[in-house]
């Protein structure tokens, strides 16, 4: 008996407005997950036909820099992913407004644009997706926030959805709430590498090679990752559980507590989330300056 192929979620063109490593990142798991086929993705840039080349060689997908084919795939196509740098945004963003009809979706993973500043500048109200990707997301292990534009259909809804399922973790936020994910999840990862780093300097400084120590750190943080996820016990309930009474486990938290560092991680956290909003509103205000000069 023949099997068929099974249909892929999406099976139409996605346009990659921006070829680097986030979009890079996000197009491996669709094509990975069988999301989508290579053939339905486009990757645009402004000029480095090396890289489109390596992106065709590596996975399969389109690729074009070229003015005219650029604003064919943009014009056509049903969803549009913002992945260009936040320098080059709102040059971009301008430039593709008049290609647009009203039901494209378009999709940002621009850190620190809102829907409201990305509408403005398409001058409409477009259907529009806000997301905070992490770096994870190249492994398949991100976790993405996402917000939606009123405008924003169901069938979009789930669409958006599954691209960025393919990649890992999805939670959908209100916008607002977009820094203090950024906070946690978008900045996050740095926050485990930095306690990494010190794990391992402490185990060169106790006379471990750095390869052992470094071993050894990383299965550490990943089993207790691990051990998070699969018993499905709060990390308190756990920390409680390795740690006796006038031990070294509890000794060790001592220092980490004198250090106040439960309130060290928050307060960084929330700086974090502080800091999004500043530059968020910074880019704001220069768009706004930008307005007023024209």
């Amino acid at each position: 008996m023949c099997q068929q192929t099974a249909k892929p979620l999406i099976d139409h063109k996605v346009v990659f407005h921006g070829a680097g490593s986030m979009a890079e990142a996000i197009v491996r798991g669709l094509i990975a997950r069988s999301v989508i086929y290579a053939d339905n993705i486009v990757m645009l840039n402004r000029s480095s036909s090396e890289r489109l080349a390596e992106l065709r060689s590596r996975y399969g997908v389109n690729g074009t820099n070229d003015p005219e084919h650029k604003d064919e795939y943009l014009r056509t196509s049903p969803v549009i992913v913002l992945a260009m740098k936040p320098k080059d945004a709102a040059a971009a963003i301008r430039d593709l407004a008049p290609l647009l009809t009203d039901g494209q979706l378009i999709v940002s993973v621009i850190a620190g644009m809102s829907i409201r500043t990305i509408q403005g500048l398409l001058g409409k109200k477009q259907p529009v997706v806000r997301t905070m990707p992490n770096t994870s997301s190249s492994i398949g292990l991100g976790a993405t926030g996402i917000a939606f534009s009123k405008e924003v259909s169901e069938e979009q809804r789930k669409l958006a959805l599954n691209i960025f399922e393919a990649v890992g973790l999805t939670t959908v936020i209100d916008e607002e709430r977009m820094e203090t994910l950024t906070g946690i999840s978008g900045s996050g990862p740095a926050y485990i590498y930095y306690m990494m780093e010190a794990m391992i300097a402490a185990g060169i400084r106790g006379g471990l090679s750095k390869e052992q120590s470094a071993e050894l750190t990383v299965q550490t943080v990943l089993g207790a990752a691990r051990m998070v996820q699969q018993t499905g016990e709060e990390p308190a309930a756990l920390r409680k559980k390795v740690t006796s009474p006038g031990g070294s486990t509890q000794a060790a938290l001592e220092v980490l507590d004198k250090g106040d560092f439960f309130e060290t991680v928050i307060a960084a956290v929330s700086r974090c989330a502080e800091r999004s909003r500043e530059m968020g509103a910074a880019l704001e205000a220069e768009l706004a300056a930008e307005g007023e000069n024209n």
